[in-house]
């Protein structure tokens, strides 16, 4: 019996050491697809990876550029707004259009005392202050010719105004827009006159510099009539000549004009870069570039010019000048073009000195 029963236990156990076996090598082939697949899974998500920074890179770039085009199109839109309102602007308020012709608002240089031409180099030269009208102050400058420098040193207004009397031919200098009497290439043109044996008397029209009152086009040709006969009460015989630069061009034609008209004309006028209207002029000045193709532009931008009663008409004036005449115009000049100061002047009274500017 014991013998019967041992071969059935061996068996037994041999069967169980095979099922152990083999249930063990299951469990490892099943443990080793599971890494298979585990692996394969990560070797999948591998390059995924990068191409979801990729989509995320190029969203990021995609969203920086849409940024931008947003900013710049809102630049682009107010841009354009206000190019549309400044000519309703300026329709609305015809007052602007007037600041910009005359500019008296810009002092150029800064900073300097207008009551110590010395400061500037023209140590023969009185400053004093003459009233036009009631309420209305202008600055004066008076430059006696340069071979009196060392006789005018300490001398006071009286000296100056009575030397005027001497045998030296005076010129009344009438500065264009911007900027005062004590401008840096104004003060080198006084030298220069000076040097050539001239007074020089120069003033700021009211409202410019440290001259009282608000300008005008009647308020600056009534400053300029005032200087010339105060000039004319202390000069007796010597000869007066009036000199226009630019916008004073204006100013020098109508006092001429008006001059002329009352039979006490000045012995000569020089005109520099002269205009034919300010209208013109306005519409050929460089700034008005951006603008000169705008629908309505002389509705926009002129016509508030002649509402304020700004016109400056030399080509008219001219006509009624009967002093000598003389033009100095520079071919190349950028504000006021050539063919623009030649047209202004009829034919049978020009006498023409093509050149460089002397001022600015």
């Amino acid at each position: 019996m014991r013998k019967r029963t041992e071969p059935v236990a061996l068996e037994h156990e041999r069967c169980a050491a095979s099922g152990s076996s083999s249930s063990g090598s299951a469990a490892a082939a099943l443990d080793a697809d599971c890494r298979l697949k585990q692996n394969l899974r990560l070797a999948g998500k591998a390059p995924a990876e990068p191409r979801c920074a990729a989509d995320a890179g190029m969203k990021r770039a995609l969203g920086r550029r849409k940024g931008l085009w947003f900013r710049l199109r809102k630049i682009l839109l107010c841009v354009l707004g206000l190019y549309v309102a400044i000519p309703f602007l300026i329709k609305l308020c015809p007052g602007i259009q007037a600041k910009l012709i005359f500019l008296n608002f810009v002092r150029v240089p800064y900073f300097i005392d207008l009551k110590k031409p010395q400061d500037q180099g023209l140590n023969h030269t009185c400053n004093y202050y003459l009233q036009p009208e009631e309420d209305v102050t202008i600055g004066v400058w008076h430059t006696v010719p340069a071979v009196w420098w060392k006789d005018a040193q300490g001398k006071d207004q009286m000296w100056y105004e009575d030397a005027l009397a001497t045998s030296h031919p005076i010129i009344l200098y009438l500065h264009g827009n911007a900027g005062t009497r004590g401008g840096d290439h104004r003060v080198e043109l006084y030298k220069v006159l000076s040097s050539l044996g001239y007074h020089v008397v120069t003033f700021d029209y009211r409202g410019w510099g440290d001259s009282v009152g608000t300008p005008s086009e009647r308020g600056m040709t009534y400053d300029a009539l005032h200087v010339f006969d105060w000039i004319k009460a202390r000069s007796g015989d010597n000869p007066v000549y009036i000199w226009g630069h630019s916008l004073g061009t204006g100013v020098a034609t109508n006092l001429v004009r008006r001059l002329c008209e009352r039979e006490t004309p000045p012995d000569a006028l020089i005109l520099e870069s002269p205009f034919t209207n300010i209208r013109e002029e306005a519409k050929s000045h460089p700034f008005s570039v951006i603008y000169r193709y705008f629908p309505g532009f002389d509705w926009f931008f002129l016509d508030p010019i002649t509402s304020s009663g700004i016109k400056f008409a030399n080509d008219e004036n001219v006509k009624h000048i009967s002093c000598s005449l003389l033009i100095l115009h520079a071919e190349d000049d950028p504000v006021v073009p050539f063919q623009l100061g030649r047209k202004g002047i009829p034919g049978e009274v020009r006498t023409w000195a093509p050149a460089l500017s002397l001022a600015a």
